[in-house]
């Protein structure tokens, strides 16, 4: 009998810029008979005669290749038939051999009518080679899920081989056609070829200050286009291509100041931004006062704060410091001790000269958040054993105390800035993903239901990261040149990671253990939030709900039992492997689930979709609303707080509008940042968010489909949701004095600068 195929593929030179060569070449070779083969793979137990590969159909060729049917721009169609018999049962893999001598991209192969079965589809989404080039046959699966232990014995060699060649051997050099996924540590980061400062440690330039801005209407001049040619020509730019500079050199103008142009400077807008803002994932309750340090004194001396009860006044609706403590009301942003330790080298840098800052807060009746005092600290210039040298500014409206207090929260800024992009966005979602990634590659058969779980929660996640290690955090990259760490942004990265810890990645317990919400039990979630109108975590508790009934509802249907997850040979590995190779400095830790139960399986999965969409979505697409505008979010400071009786405070006095920017970001640096922050706020054409799936047959099991479906109306329901509380006035941090409500943790987005929706996975 005859099976009808359908096979959709991306030829060569649709990826390669309507490449006529491969165009000619794929032609030419398809006309002298080298040609692709399809060769379907029976389920059914293998063959003695065929040996243990298992019962084949006969090899089929593509057809038309010369003319297929168009999809698309890009996608073609075409067909394929292939002899089959009954005794084959149901096909469970095919192996297609590519004969031409270009790549092509192969998205799908779906059989019309298979006796007895219907339809049978196969997700493929892989380049595929030339078959020279392969040590292994490439083989696609079916878009059915099973447990190893309940695979179909052919399918379960092919499982088990394909597995191990992705694992590859660690020897040789690998190519592009080599699938292969493996560990190494952060090596490559540096380039001392080029000179001694482009040399990096392995992890686990100077700056021009000539050209300034003069007034806040200088800086918003940048996004009304109006450039100089030698801002133009800047060759840190040269890795933006040029028919982007010349389309899009005009930035649109940031939200913060779309609506106000400086309701930003407000106390209420900054504080309401630790809620809401680029960085909301920092901010904790004060448990004791003066606030502590957790540094070694024999080593750093004394660093408590210096923050006295003389300096907040009365500033705490008739409470004492004792009683707001007590009652939960007092919060602070602090970024002491993680900067303490790096900011004698940082400082030493001619690009940097800035602080280690404590903010303290109050939280008042009507909801929102009032500053009491910034401290900021530099290390005592004597040594580190001798403690740090500290300064308190209150809050202040005119004068030269006004234009100090500006100055102080623009510190406290460059170092929240800084935190978000080093250690909330790059290091504790797209760097912690990756070890993932890599183990589920090479663990998890694409038929086991884990791998088809976590699928959409890992595209595009390798490739994004090996370009930002190729052009935005390797030395002398563009990280480096924005931001304050410098030279010891990723070292500084990399320091921050050894208090990592898996579990309290879960929202819940990360709410715990900043203090700003408890376990209760007659909550909706099961903790009670102390700052009610905290829209991070109001939306973010409905998205992890959501996530979380998801994966029981998805688990439950392939794992009855918890012997069933105990003896599943592919997710062991899978766990055993993640922590031995991808978290191997980390692997003695005992806070690791131990991968025995559904419940930890459950949790476990959850935390990884919640981190790979909810928490990067909501750590990434506000950079431009917010820092789009380099006075509320700067990256850098270049001076130190002008002291009485120095030109640089009469200068203060006189202009301090002048006076704040030649403390920040630089115009040519502002400009560098606008690029890379406009391009990671975009949500791509080609985005699939919470809910969505890029195939709807992702599986075949209908239960799994069922409760897909029910996620993405609870996600619906959330959305709706959000959208009402962003109208309800009471919610005072929903929207703050700059007008911009909180869209991040919105579930579906839109293309380019929405800030909103949550992709499914690290992808920009």
């Amino acid at each position: 009998m005859k099976i009808q195929g359908t096979v959709v593929l991306m030829k060569k030179n649709y990826m390669e810029y309507k490449d006529l060569k491969a165009s000619f070449m794929d032609r030419f070779d398809d006309f002298r008979g080298h040609k692709v083969f399809l060769q379907l793979v029976s389920s059914v137990t293998a063959d003695p005669a065929q040996g243990s590969r298992g019962k084949h159909g006969k090899p089929a060729c593509l057809k038309h290749w010369k003319r297929p049917t168009s999809i698309n721009a890009s996608d073609s169609k075409m067909k394929v038939k292939f002899d089959w018999v009954e005794e084959l049962g149901v096909p469970g893999a095919f192996i297609i051999k590519n004969h031409h001598q270009n790549e092509f991209y192969l998205k799908t192969l779906t059989l019309e009518d298979v006796p007895g079965h219907g339809r049978v589809h196969f997700i493929c989404n892989s380049w595929v080679y030339p078959a020279s080039k392969y040590k292994i046959d490439r083989i696609f699966f079916t878009n059915q899920a099973y447990l190893p232990s309940e695979t179909p014995a052919t399918p379960r060699l092919y499982r088990e081989e394909e597995l191990e060649n992705l694992r590859g051997d660690g020897i040789g050099k690998l190519e592009g056609w080599d699938r292969v996924y493996d560990y190494d540590a952060y090596n490559d980061l540096g380039n001392p070829d080029k000179g001694s400062e482009y040399d990096r440690p392995v992890l686990g330039g100077s700056t021009n200050t000539s050209d300034e801005f003069d007034t806040f209407q200088d800086v918003i001049d940048l996004c009304e286009g109006k450039f100089t040619v030698s801002e133009k020509t800047d060759k840190k730019l040269e890795i933006i291509p040029s028919e982007f500079f010349e389309k899009y050199f005009k930035f649109p103008m940031p939200e913060v100041i779309k609506e106000n142009k400086n309701a930003w400077m407000t106390d209420e807008e900054f504080a309401r931004e630790m809620l809401a803002g680029t960085n909301p994932v920092i901010i904790c309750r004060l448990q004791e006062f003066p606030p502590t340090s957790k540094l070694d004194p024999r080593v750093y001396g004394d660093q408590t704060s210096s923050i006295t009860r003389d300096n907040i006044g009365n500033n705490l609706e008739g409470l004492s410091i004792d009683e707001a403590i007590k009652n939960n009301r007092l919060f602070i942003l602090d970024y002491h001790d993680a900067l303490m330790t790096y900011l004698r080298r940082i400082n030493d840098l001619p690009s940097t000269k800035t602080y280690a800052t404590r903010t303290l807060l109050f939280l008042k009746e009507d909801g929102t958040l009032k500053p009491l005092a910034i401290e900021l600290s530099r290390p005592h210039p004597d040594g580190d054993q001798f403690g740090a040298i500290s300064k308190v500014y209150p809050p202040a409206e005119r004068g030269v105390e006004g234009a100090t207090w500006q100055l102080a929260k623009a510190y406290v800024s460059i170092n929240d800035y800084g935190y978000h992009e080093l250690i909330s966005h790059w290091l504790n979602t797209h760097a912690v993903i990756e070890p993932f990634v890599i183990a589920r590659n090479r663990q998890l058969s694409v038929l086991h239901p884990i791998y088809k779980l976590l699928h959409p929660h890992f595209r595009y996640t390798k490739c994004i990261n090996a370009f930002a290690r190729k052009t935005l955090i390797n030395a002398g990259g563009i990280v480096e040149q924005i931001f304050f760490p410098a030279k010891f942004s990723m070292e500084f990265s990399s320091m921050v990671y050894k208090d990592w810890v898996f579990p309290e990645q879960s929202l819940a317990a990360d709410l715990i253990r900043r203090g700003v919400a408890i376990e209760d039990s007659n909550s909706p979630h099961g903790v009670r939030l102390l700052i009610e109108d905290y829209p991070y975590a109001v939306d973010g508790l409905q998205i992890w709900s959501a996530i979380k009934t998801w994966v029981e509802d998805y688990c439950s249907f392939y794992y009855k039992n918890n012997e069933m997850v105990q003896n599943d040979s592919e997710l062991q590995s899978w766990w055993e492997e993640l922590r031995e190779k991808g978290y191997d400095d980390k692997k003695d830790e005992p806070w690791w689930p131990k991968m025995e139960t559904c419940k930890e399986l459950i949790e476990t999965c959850t935390i990884i979709i919640w981190v790979a969409s909810a928490v990067h979505a909501a750590v990434n697409f506000r950079k431009y609303p917010y820092a789009g505008y380099l006075p509320n979010r700067p990256s850098l400071s270049r001076r130190f707080m002008p002291e009485p009786d120095t030109p640089e405070y009469h200068e203060l006095e006189r202009n301090p509008e002048k006076a704040f920017l030649k403390t920040i970001t630089a115009k040519k640096e502002a400009l560098r940042s606008l690029f890379l922050v406009e391009i990671l706020s975009k949500h791509s054409s080609d985005e699939f968010y919470l809910g969505q799936r890029d195939n709807p047959e992702w599986t075949k099991d209908t239960e799994p489909l069922k409760a897909f479906e029910k996620f993405g109306k609870k996600l619906k329901e959330i959305e709706k949701r959000i959208t009402e509380m962003n109208t309800d006035p009471k919610w005072k941090n929903r929207v703050g004095p700059v007008k911009v409500p909180y869209t991040l943790l919105y579930p579906t987005g839109e293309v380019g600068l929405s800030g909103k929706g949550i992709p499914n996975s690290i992808s920009i």
